[in-house]
This record gives structure tokens, sequence and C-alpha cells, in this order.
């Protein structure tokens, strides 16, 4: 079977865990949790960078340091993993959920932009300005765009927006390190950017994530509440509700092994997603997620468009190329149907019902890469 995505660990990860192992630190402290935090936050243009036990918590953290609380609205994606949304609901605050571009499957900004003017109102409290929501008069926090494979939106369209309804922006950049817009990094655009490493990125430390920022005191805190709010080396002090949320050592020292070979990984998927997109050009009935020119997309999963989705996923994983669907729409999962959906047509469900990702891992073979193709194009020939 070619796998889908899985981790590519050919550097310095055995010299390094070893090192871990045979000084002893394994575990919340040691020199490769903050040599980690560094290497991915000069990566991305950030002053600063905390390492957490995975992208989950990083955007849970982000919203508690950005003042998200109980009964706040927070924008998002409809179409994302999960995790963007169970982080958004820790917080007590809930999604407004917005569309996706059919296009390029992120945000449609165009789409928020209209539903922000018709249905909200400028309050000032305190000395600050908030958007309220008309209906509701909750406020709207926070904007969460998320990078959906490594692809981005016109993030300057998001920032003023933002800028204009007084919106906080966290960026969920977990599947988005080396994607570049206008030559500026994701995660890179607001308060906040969140990475993960977990198995199926591009690099992996297992399971963990970092949380990037320019804003020294933010740093400072958001490290504080992942380490249980402790204030003293010595005492057992803790001065507010902490988290447990720190990244190891031992898997910071895979982190930092594999950032060193992460131009090597970033280039392999990007000769991928070339040699996919010249390969499958013209079969079938395959559609491939648009890139903008102002994007330089990290080439994540390799994703596309066919109204065969279903018969092609059980043909592929028949005969070895593990492939998956698309996430399902989050307005659709039970936990939110609640929740506010901002469509006109809903691309979500069309892009959801029709997109397959296929064998992507940053060391996949061309040998690999040619079976895949083969195999696609031997299940379009018999239709």
């Amino acid at each position: 079977m070619i796998p889908l995505s899985v981790p590519f660990l050919n550097g310095n990860e055995w010299k390094y865990v070893k090192d871990c192992l045979d000084t002893g630190w394994i575990s919340s402290a040691g020199s490769y949790v903050n040599q980690f935090e560094q290497q991915v936050a000069a990566y991305a243009g950030a002053k600063y960078g905390i390492a957490c036990m995975n992208g989950t918590v990083g955007l849970h953290i982000a919203q508690m340091l950005s003042g998200v609380s109980t009964g706040d609205y927070v924008i998002a994606p409809n179409i994302t993993f999960i995790a963007t949304l169970n982080a958004i609901k820790y917080t007590g605050a809930s999604p407004i959920l917005i569309d996706l571009n059919p296009k390029t499957w992120q945000m449609d900004l165009n789409l928020l932009e209209s539903y922000l003017k018709e249905n909200t109102i400028e309050k000032e409290v305190e000395g600050i300005f908030y958007s309220f929501h008309k209906l509701t008069n909750k406020r709207i926090k926070a904007i969460m765009p998320v990078h959906v494979l490594g692809n981005i939106g016109d993030m300057h369209h998001l920032q003023e927006i933002a800028t204009t309804f007084h919106l906080d922006i966290i960026e969920d950049s977990t599947e988005a390190l080396g994607s570049l817009f206008k030559g500026k990094h994701a995660g890179s655009f607001g308060k906040f950017g969140v990475f993960s490493f977990n198995g199926n990125k591009i690099i992996s430390t297992g399971g963990g994530g970092v949380i990037v920022t320019n804003d020294e005191e933010l740093a400072k805190k958001a490290k504080h509440l992942t380490t249980q709010a402790k204030v003293s080396a010595m005492e057992y002090i803790h001065d507010e509700i902490g988290y447990n949320y720190r990244l190891v050592n031992v898997l910071a020292a895979i982190g930092v092994a594999q950032m060193e070979e992460f131009p090597v990984l970033l280039e392999n998927k990007k000769r991928m997603d070339q040699f996919y997109r010249s390969e499958l050009s013209g079969i079938g009935d395959i559609e491939f997620q648009l890139v903008s020119p102002d994007v330089e997309a990290n080439c994540w999963l390799f994703t596309f468009k066919t109204q065969h989705m279903r018969e092609l996923l059980s043909y592929l994983n028949d005969n070895g190329v593990q492939s998956r669907p698309f996430w399902v729409p989050m307005n659709q999962l039970e936990m939110f149907k609640e929740d506010i959906y901002v469509s006109m047509d809903d691309h979500s469900n069309q892009v959801y019902q029709t997109s397959i990702s296929i064998p992507s891992s940053a060391g996949i073979t061309l040998a690999e890469m040619e079976t895949v193709v083969k195999t696609i194009k031997s299940f379009y020939s018999a239709l």
C-alpha cells in the first residue's frame, strides 16, 4: 500500500533522541524545546515561538490570550479539520461558519464581508470598540482563517476586514509551514499563528505544535499558561488556572532534526505537486485546487475534485493506493448544526462530495507517484 502521508525521518532524529535519553532530558524541560521554538518562529518570520503538545491546544491558548471567552463568536471556515472548531468550543465561544471559495477552497472573504456589514453593529466597551451580532447581541471577537491544504487566501483582504470589524486574527496555519502570501509566511499576518507537527504533516514530531507571535508579553503569557501557570522554579506556586500543554524535549529533538531537513522536504512536496498536476491534467473530469499567483503553497496534501470521488476512492484503496475523502463540512456535524453557517450556494458540501486526497508523503518516490497516476488513469479509462 502506498501511504497517504507519512513522516520522512532521514536526518539527525536518532542522534538527537539518543542525546535526550543519554542525558535524561526527556520531559518538558530541555534544550531541544527552546531550539525547536526558535527554529519554527524564525522560519515563519515571527519573533517568538511557544512549543505545545499539538496544534489544537495552540489554537486554544491563542484564543484565550486574544480574550475570547464564553458567549463570544469566532469566525472560521466551514471546511477545516475539526480541531479548529473544537478549539473554539474549548473557550466557551461559538463559531460563525463561512462557506468557502469554490476555486481556492479557502474562506469566502467577499461573503464574509457582506455578512458582517449586514449583521453587526459597532459598540464601545470600556474604551474599546467591538463588533456585536445584531440578532444575538454577542461579541464577535476573532477570526480564525485556516490555510486549507497549505493554500492561502487573500490575507490583505482578510486584514482589512479584521481591522474594520475589530477582529483579532488567529491563523490556523497547522497545514501551512512553508506557505507564503506575497512573500510573507503563513502565521505572520495576525496576533498569533499556530503550526502543527502531527504525523501526516510535511515534518513531524509525532504530535506537537508551535504558537508564533511578535508580541513578547503574549509569548511569555503563552509559555506560562502552557506550563501549568507555575510562577516559582522551586515552590509549587501557581497564579492562575494553567494547562499541561508543553511539548516534551524528546519530541522537540525530533522536531529540531526535522526542521534541519525541511527545505529539502518542502522541495519534494513541490515537485510532487508539479508531477501530479502535469500527469493528471485533462484526465477524466479531474479539477485541481486553484492557487493564486500571490501564493507559494507548500503542497501539503494533493487533493482534487471529481464527480466520481466515491468510486475512485474505493478503486484506489482496493489497488494499493491509500486515499481519503475530504473533511465533512463542519455544519453537517451534530455538534455544530445549530451554529451560524453563512452561505449562498453551499460550496462546502459540493467540494466535500467531490474531493479526494492521494498519496503525498514528503518522501514519496517517483516510482510511487507513477503508480498512483497509472492507477488513476486506469480507473478513468474503464469508465
